[in-house]
């Protein structure tokens, strides 16, 4: 069986390819040469900065760096075809306006699979409910609960592009979704744009145009009147979003500053953390934001420490989307802290909550990767997951 090569296997292949020595691309990089040997060769993880710092040095994207997480990706390739078509078609649904009962039961349906991680279920759903929103939307006289709904599916679809690697197609969704907030005045939804459009550069390591762009937004939601728990939510989030981009930017002042604003700002969540429009804010999320930063800024051991008790008792009202980011984080901490156990157990719980988020999560397979590179098949339960991942045979 065919493997998929992991984000230090393409790293070598394509520094070869272009007739670069590891010591050239590690300069370039700004990490050691051990230390660029051991992300080739399966013993480091290759980090989000790793991916940014080598694609820039190699000139190809981010996405050519990690590859196609899948073992026969036929399946996605097809659905993602059916996707594609309907976001270039954004004006010329084919859709008819379904009774607005259906609807609501399709952008729930929609929204609960985006945050259980069932994807491959919400890749089949998209195409048709992209065009019923945007049919409703478009005879709605320009109603703003209708448009928000319609960037409400855009969004979904950016979750289900960015999970599977399609750069270019996330970014057609963001300015559709981008669009789409602005056929009527809309600050949350256009946050919630905002939020996804900085997503882009974030996935592509761009981090410093991303944290620009969650600047601007912050700066023009705060300018736009409301108040509320919809206000805190969508302001919150993109601070947490400017939480990844300044520490993966290795800015630890403007990483304390977007920590400081969101901390007081789930501070006026009392209870669990709420879901709007598909971002999850509260104090559980910004703790596990913070907790991510940790890592980015190379304190895995601090990181390690936050993420036991959280793992042992996750925050009410986190779905399993932020449940298996978390464990994720967590075994990412402790495989640099060299507790090699510990990342697996946090692994195996990755893949009980959120398991197709788990099998395709850059950051997930190349902790699975170290860790299979150093046990091989002394352990079944890490084979499982490798195979799963398509890793191993």
């Amino acid at each position: 069986m065919h493997t998929a090569p992991s984000a230090g296997e393409n790293i070598a292949v394509l520094r070869k390819t272009r007739g670069i020595s590891q010591a050239a691309l590690a300069r370039r990089m700004g990490i050691s040469l051990s230390y660029l040997s051991k992300i080739e060769t399966g013993l480091r993880a290759a980090t989000p900065p790793n991916v940014a710092a080598a694609a820039s040095a190699l000139r190809v994207t981010t996405a050519r760096i990690y590859g196609d997480p899948f073992d026969d990706p036929s399946q996605q390739h097809e659905l993602l075809d059916g996707l594609r078509t309907a976001v270039r078609r954004h004006t010329l649904p084919r859709e008819d306006v379904p009774p607005p009962d259906e609807l609501a039961a399709s952008l729930k349906l929609a929204a609960d699979l985006r945050a259980d991680t069932s994807y491959l279920d919400l890749l089949q759903l998209l195409p048709t409910l992209l065009g019923q929103v945007t049919a409703t939307a478009m005879s709605s006289d320009g109603d703003a609960m209708a448009w928000g709904q319609v960037a409400d599916v855009y969004s979904c679809a950016y979750a289900v592009a960015h999970r599977f690697r399609q750069p270019d197609l996330a970014d057609m969704i963001v300015s559709r979704q981008t669009w789409a907030a602005r056929q009527t005045w809309n600050p949350s939804a256009e946050a919630a744009a905002a939020w996804n459009e900085a997503g882009t550069y974030q996935s592509a390591g761009e981090y410093a145009d991303g944290m620009a762009i969650i600047e601007r937004a912050i700066v023009r939601y705060e300018s736009a009147p409301g108040d509320g728990l919809e206000h805190v939510v969508h302001l919150g989030s993109l601070h947490l979003r400017g939480i990844v981009l300044a520490s993966r930017h290795r800015d630890p002042n403007a990483t304390a500053d977007h920590v400081r604003r969101a901390t007081a700002l789930a501070e006026q969540i009392s209870g669990p953390d709420v879901l709007r429009h598909n971002l999850t804010f509260g104090q559980g999320n910004t703790a596990l934001y913070e907790l991510a930063a940790q890592i980015e800024l190379n304190h895995p051991d601090k990181a390690a420490e936050v993420a036991a008790p959280l793992l042992k008792t996750p925050p009410p009202g986190l779905k399993p989307s932020r449940v298996g980011r978390l464990a994720i984080d967590a075994a990412r901490a402790r495989l640099a802290t060299k507790d090699l156990v510990g990342a697996e157990e946090a692994l195996k719980l990755a893949y009980r909550v959120a398991p197709q988020m788990a099998e395709i999560h850059p950051m997930a397979r190349e902790v699975l990767r170290v860790l299979w590179t150093l046990h091989q098949r002394s352990r079944p339960e890490l084979l499982a997951m490798a195979k799963r991942s398509g890793l191993a045979s």
